[in-house]
C-alpha cells in the first residue's frame, strides 16, 4: 500500500480510528481517576575514601569510591537493609514491601547515590528515605572497617535530607491522557489500516472494476423512502427516485443495437435488492413513455406480486407449460402503463422450465410486444436459473449490495455468466450510504440526486422557468417597439 491507500483507509474507516481513540482514552482517564496517589521523597548520600593526604592518594581513593558506590546502590534493594530500616521506622513494615517501595541509583561520572522512596503517604515516604539513608552509611561502615580495626577507609555521608513533598509523582492526568491520545491513534490508523486489508467487500468503484470491465450502471443510496410503495415513492422528487432515473438514463446506453431489450436483474445472493431494483427499473422506465413488461422468473422464491400487491397465482409458469396465454396473464400495475408478468405456481423443476424452449419463444414474444423485458431472475450463486435466462436474453444487471458483497462473490457470478456465453452489461451498487452533502462523482461509482446534481424534476422546472421569462421579455420588448393608435393617427 502507498501513502495515498493508508490515507483512503482512514477516511474510509475513521469511525474505527475515533472509537479505539475514545475508548483508549476513555480507559486511560478511569485508571487515572481511580489511581491511588502516590508521593516521592528522596535522600542522597556521598561517597568518599578517608586517606587522602596527597592528588595521588586522592585519586586512587577517588577511583575507589567510584567503584564502590555502584556495590552500595545494590545494598539498598538487599534484604538484610531492609529488615534495619523496618526496626527503625518502629511500624512493623513488611521488608518485602520495603524493598519493592525503594530504588537506588548512582549519579553518573560522581561518586553520589540517591535513595527514591514512593508511597501512598508523603510522611510515611519522606520517613523511608531517611531511614534507608541512615541505614546505608551504618552499614558501609559495618562493612568497609577491617577486622581488628575501628576505622573504615571510605564512608557514606547523607548530603540531602529526604523531605515531605505535597505533589504526587503520579497518577499525572495530563501525561496519562497524551501517552492515550497517541497510542489511540495509532492504535486506530492501525486497525483501520488492518480492517481495509482484510476486507474484501465491495464498497468502491475501483473495488469493482478490479473484479470486472461491466460497467456501473447505477448506485442506489439507503433511503426511508423506499419503504413506501413503488409507484408513490418514484413520483416524487427524493433522491431514492432520482437514483433510478439516473439507472434509467444509463440502461439506454446498454445493448443500443437492439431495438427490443431483454434485461436480467439478478445478484450474487438472495438479501443484496435485485428484485427491489428490478420493479423500480421497471416501473420508472414505463413512466418514461416506453412499454415495458416485468417478469417474474423467480420461481423458488418469487416477491413481484406480494411487492406489488398483485395476483400471483397465474403468471411465467402458467404461461410456459402452455394453459394461460401471455396476453391472459400478464397485468397492468396501477395506472404506470407497466405490464407485470408474475410467477405463477412454484414448479417443482424451475431450471428445467427457465432452459425450455417454451422459455425462449416466450422471450421472443415479449419482444414482438414491447420495448424492454426485464426479467427478475434468482441469484447466481445457489443456483444456475439466472445464467440460463441471461444466456437467452441480452444480458444481466447484477446488483451488489454495498459493504456486503465480496470480490469473490462477484467473481463467481461473472463466472457463472461466462460459462454459458452470457454478458455481464453492468453493476447497480444498493445500499450504498447516503452522502446528501456530498458533491462531485463520490467515490466513482456514479452520481446521482444525493451527490449535488439537479434531478429531471428540477431540471424541467428550471428550464419551464427560462422558458417563461424569455417571452416575458421578448412581449415586453414587442411591445416597447410597436407604435400606439394615437401614433399612427398623427402620422
Amino acid at each position: 500500500m502507498e501513502l495515498k491507500d493508508y490515507w483512503l483507509a482512514v477516511r474510509r474507516r475513521w469511525r474505527i480510528v475515533v472509537a479505539t481513540l475514545v475508548i483508549v482514552v476513555a480507559f486511560a482517564g478511569i485508571v487515572t481517576l481511580t489511581a491511588t496517589p502516590q508521593y516521592e521523597s528522596s535522600t542522597r548520600l556521598f561517597v568518599s575514601t578517608t586517606s587522602e593526604s596527597d592528588s595521588s592518594s586522592a585519586y586512587a581513593g577517588n577511583l575507589f569510591a567510584t567503584q564502590r558506590v555502584t556495590s552500595y546502590a545494590d545494598l539498598v534493594t538487599s534484604r538484610a537493609l531492609a529488615g534495619q530500616v523496618s526496626e527503625r521506622l518502629g511500624d512493623d513494615s513488611d521488608p518485602e514491601e520495603l524493598m519493592d517501595s525503594v530504588t537506588a541509583s548512582v549519579v553518573p561520572e560522581t561518586v553520589n547515590l540517591e535513595i527514591t522512596a514512593v508511597d501512598m503517604d508523603p510522611v510515611r515516604a519522606r520517613d523511608i528515605a531517611q531511614a534507608y539513608g541512615e541505614e546505608l552509611t551504618i552499614l558501609v561502615r559495618e562493612l568497609e572497617t577491617p577486622d581488628g580495626e575501628s576505622r573504615a577507609p571510605i564512608r557514606a555521608t547523607i548530603v540531602d535530607e529526604a523531605v515531605e513533598t505535597s505533589s504526587p509523582v503520579s497518577p499525572q492526568p495530563v501525561r496519562n491522557l497524551a501517552l492515550a491520545g497517541v497510542l489511540g491513534l495509532l492504535l486506530g490508523i492501525g486497525l483501520a489500516v488492518a480492517r481495509e486489508l482484510l476486507d474484501t467487500s465491495l464498497s468502491t468503484g475501483d473495488d469493482i472494476g478490479d473484479v470486472t470491465d461491466a460497467p456501473i450502471l447505477g448506485n442506489i443510496a439507503t433511503d426511508e423512502a423506499a419503504n413506501l410503495a413503488p409507484l408513490e415513492v418514484l413520483t416524487s422528487a427524493t433522491p431514492w427516485a432520482e437514483a433510478f432515473r439516473v439507472l434509467r438514463t444509463n440502461m439506454q446506453y446498454v445493448e443500443v443495437d437492439e431495438e427490443q431489450k431483454v434485461i436480467v436483474m439478478t445478484s450474487s445472493l438472495p438479501g443484496e435488492g435485485k428484485t427491489t431494483t428490478a420493479i423500480n427499473l421497471a416501473l420508472t422506465t414505463a413512466m418514461a413513455g416506453q412499454r415495458v413488461v416485468l417478469v417474474e422468473a423467480d420461481l423458488r422464491r418469487p416477491l413481484i406480486a406480494q411487492r406489488l400487491q398483485l395476483d400471483g397465482a397465474v403468471g411465467t409458469t402458467n404461461v410456459l407449460i402452455g394453459k394461460v396465454s401471455l396476453v391472459d396473464a400478464l397485468q397492468e400495475y396501477g395506472t404506470s402503463g407497466l405490464q407485470v408478468l408474475a410467477s405463477g405456481p412454484i414448479p417443482p423443476n424451475p431450471s428445467e422450465l427457465l432452459q425450455s424452449h417454451a422459455m425462449e419463444a416466450l422471450l421472443t414474444d415479449l419482444r414482438g410486444k414491447f420495448d424492454v423485458i426485464i426479467v427478475d431472475a434468482p441469484p447466481l450463486l445457489p443456483v444456475t436459473d439466472a445464467a440460463l435466462i441471461a444466456a437467452q436474453a441480452d444480458g444481466a444487471v447484477i446488483v451488489i449490495r454495498h459493504g456486503r458483497t465480496t470480490r469473490d462473490q462477484l467473481q463467481h457470478s461473472i463466472e457463472r455468466l461466462e460459462a454459458v456465453d452470457a454478458k455481464a452489461l453492468g453493476v447497480v451498487i444498493n445500499q450504498a450510504p447516503s452522502r446528501k452533502n456530498r458533491t462531485g462523482y463520490g467515490y466513482g461509482y456514479g452520481y446521482g440526486y444525493g451527490y449535488g446534481f439537479a434531478s429531471e424534476v428540477e431540471v424541467d422546472s428550471k428550464r419551464s422557468r427560462r422558458e417563461a421569462t424569455a417571452r416575458t421579455r421578448a412581449e415586453s420588448k414587442a411591445s416597447a417597439t410597436k407604435p400606439t393608435k394615437a401614433g399612427r393617427r398623427r402620422a
